[in-house]
């Protein structure tokens, strides 16, 4: 859990998810666009750009890890990120202006992607129908897969200038819609100027899961792992697909239908639906 002394500092932006929800693309987004104007031309491909040489969870680490292990963060970089649900978030966040990004992305997709992590990075794995009954019954290092994003989705209801809720869905299906959202919501919207010089869409490329999977630190050959973490995790094994509708390949018909039948009745009533 993030530290109830946490102390946020007045331009920290909090990236926020269930996981396996798209984080690595909603970080690497993050620090593309709070960052572009460092680089010479503000041109995110740059050779300076730390995207191209570092794990995005290295660049913008998990709070609670940070925390476990005993390290305080950088407060020159205003981005943080956690995997905390919002009712558990410090009073000192919740109080303040702190800004919130939080990304939700379709249950049997999270579903997914959970199970392929989990069987990676762990020596003992289970089977899928076992990840399925533990997903279905709200078993999860942080809590039920609905709660989580019921939280946030209700805080963006009450705040919704310190609140943005997105959808990975959306995000996919127009990425560079959602890239100048995200921009306007943090404080740093693009210029006509950079707009015009394709900034948003270059951003976009160099974020993309094909343009990250790619580089060298993020190659399963290169071995490298995550620096800020509780267990060692090859900075590979956030990059499988990154596709939307892979559990297809996964869920039976009766499994999906009874997933969506508990996310039906569990987010009756609140607006949300994913």
């Amino acid at each position: 859990m993030v530290s109830k002394n946490f102390i946020p500092q007045p331009n920290d932006i909090l990236l926020c998810s269930f996981p396996k929800s798209g984080t690595t693309w909603l970080k690497s987004l993050s620090v593309s666009i709070s960052t572009r104007s460092k680089f010479p031309g503000t041109d995110p491909n740059s050779s300076a750009n730390p995207l191209l040489t570092e794990l995005p969870h290295d660049i913008v680490p998990v709070q609670e890890f940070l925390h476990c292990l005993g390290y305080e963060r950088d407060i020159q970089n205003p981005l943080i990120s956690t995997h905390v649900p919002f009712d558990s978030l410090p009073k000192s966040i919740v109080n303040s202006n702190t800004k919130i990004i939080y990304l939700c992305r379709n249950p049997k997709d999270v579903l997914v992607s959970l199970w392929h992590f989990s069987c990676n990075k762990q020596a003992e794995t289970i089977t899928f129908e076992e990840a399925y009954e533990k997903f279905c019954n709200g078993v999860s290092t942080y809590g039920p897969y609905w709660d989580h994003l019921l939280g946030f989705w209700k805080a963006s209801l009450e705040f919704p200038d310190r609140v943005l809720f997105l959808k990975y869905e959306d995000l996919k299906s127009d990425t560079c819609l959602y890239v100048k959202k995200m921009a306007d919501f943090m404080g740093c919207p693009f210029s006509v100027d950079e707009e015009e010089q394709g900034i948003v869409e270059k951003i976009v490329k160099l974020c993309s899961f094909e343009s990250l999977s790619n580089l060298e630190v993020n190659k399963s050959k290169s071995k490298n792992t995550v620096k800020h973490s509780p267990i060692k995790i090859e900075n590979n094994l956030f990059f499988r697909k990154g596709e939307i509708g892979d559990w297809n390949n996964y869920l039976t018909v009766e499994m999906a239908e009874k997933l969506d039948q508990i996310i039906h009745e569990r987010f009756r009533g609140s607006g949300l639906s994913v």
